[in-house]
């Protein structure tokens, strides 16, 4: 199989694996014992200084992000929380970590979480007001989107930045089917004072467009990096299944992230049931927690239960940290990714980054994103009884007789197609022509 030589046409001096970038930051300089901390000795030219605003979360996108940029020398205003508050950015001598978010934890009471909002707000605007880069990355909003998308904008406009905007979800609202006028205004106006986008899919770019009337050169697409943040230690293969109490020869399938109805849980929860009146030997992981509402996984939960299946899932229905993560990729065989509406998914490529061949469904880019037979499989959204045709077929074919193998070559093919120094070299470009724009 030559998954890597067939990509090397999109950027063949372009291969980096993330992992590096990281391992390599400078180790010389300690964690200060206060939020704001810089180590620059010299101070940058605002040319070549940044700052990403983060929303205090993703932390693999957001602490991958700021490796690749300080990889090709690019200074950054890091604003982040306590969980982005780790070694990798708080030793690198290009990154100005700010600690503006704080705890955000998800059990803190609900007056505790107002004031620490409140808080994060008025530390935002004042770092805003005296911020000495020009270019504000945004590559997520905070919670109050209403806000984020309007007057924060309008804010950053009138002391003069350039706004860059990711948008990884051109509308979450029309995907998890709660869009509304106000959502899609709100939008609107963000995209509209945004001096540029960064989208994750020519499918997404298009929507851009059609839907919100956004100039075709204002939008660039560029490659969701490849995730290689989470913990990949020694645990081998046999000892994840065994901690799972998944024999050698279970099949086993993996759901992995948010849970949600746009996920389509539903369909494979149909597939699994009729796979196992064939074969018992499967097994089906479910690991996440419940987006929003618990009702649709208490739906699902009920499906399991009435269907008799219950004793071949593993359930795990909760938020699953870093170091837990890998335990689930390496038990697994295959991922599935049900989905009924999403344009990418980050889950993808987390698999990839574990070597882990993906099943999906055909919808938005995820067809664009796995080579039949070589990194996966794709089946008719919707359909349960072609998903467990493709279950059946994959564990027939060779990609799966020769899967210790295979995983090394998906996760070269997708270090290579996904390399983070592909996103800093069209990011930093972008950048460039933004600040050139106003001599």
């Amino acid at each position: 199989m030559m998954l890597v030589s067939e990509q090397r046409s999109e950027g063949r001096d372009q291969r980096a694996d993330v992992s590096v970038g990281l391992s390599t930051i400078n180790d010389s300089s300690r964690p200060s014992s206060v939020d704001k901390r810089s180590t620059l000795n010299n101070q940058p030219s605002t040319a070549s200084r940044v700052s990403l605003l983060t929303g205090g979360g993703d932390k693999p996108y957001a602490l991958v992000m700021a490796a690749a940029l300080t990889s090709v020398g690019m200074h950054v205003d890091f604003i982040g929380s306590d969980d982005l508050r780790v070694p990798e950015l708080l030793s690198n001598p290009r990154v100005n970590f700010l600690n503006l978010r704080g705890d955000q934890r998800h059990d803190a009471k609900p007056a505790e979480k107002v004031l620490r909002v409140l808080r994060y707000y008025m530390r935002l605007v004042g770092y805003t007001a005296t911020a000495k880069p020009k270019l504000f990355h945004i590559l997520w909003n905070n919670k109050f989107q209403l806000l984020d998308c309007t007057l924060l904008m309008l804010y950053y406009r009138l002391l003069g930045k350039k706004i860059i905007f990711t948008a990884h979800n051109v509308n979450a609202g029309k995907r998890d089917s709660n869009d509304s006028w106000l959502n899609r205004i709100s939008l609107k106006i963000q995209y509209y004072l945004s001096d540029h986008i960064f989208v994750h899919t020519n499918g997404m770019k298009r929507e851009m467009i059609s839907e919100f009337r956004v100039p075709e050169s204002k939008v660039t697409v560029i490659p969701f990096g490849i995730n290689n943040t989470i913990p990949n230690t020694s645990l081998s293969i046999a000892e994840a299944r065994g901690q799972l109490g998944i024999s050698e020869t279970d099949k086993a399938l993996l759901f992995f992230g948010n849970i949600a109805p746009y996920k389509g849980l539903e369909y494979l929860i149909a597939a699994f049931n009729e796979l196992l009146k064939r074969d018992r030997g499967y097994r089906l992981l479910i690991v996440g927690k419940p987006k929003g509402t618990e009702s649709y996984w208490k739906e699902v939960r009920r499906t399991i239960t009435s269907s008799g299946i219950g004793d071949r899932v593993i359930e795990k229905i909760e938020y699953i940290p870093d170091e837990e993560t890998e335990l689930y990729f390496k038990a697994a065989d295959a991922l599935i990714l049900p989905y009924v509406r999403v344009f990418q998914s980050g889950v993808l490529f987390l698999g990839y980054s574990f070597g882990l061949p993906a099943i999906a469904a055909d919808v938005g880019n995820l067809t664009e994103e796995i080579i039949e037979g070589e990194t996966g499989f794709v089946f008719k959204p919707q359909d349960s009884g072609d998903l467990a045709c493709k279950i059946d077929k994959y564990f027939n074919s060779e990609l799966f007789q020769n899967l210790e193998s295979r995983r090394s070559e998906v996760k070269a093919y997708a270090n290579e197609r996904y390399s983070w120094d592909k996103v800093a070299a069209i990011t930093t470009m972008v950048y460039s022509r933004l600040l050139t724009s106003d001599l």
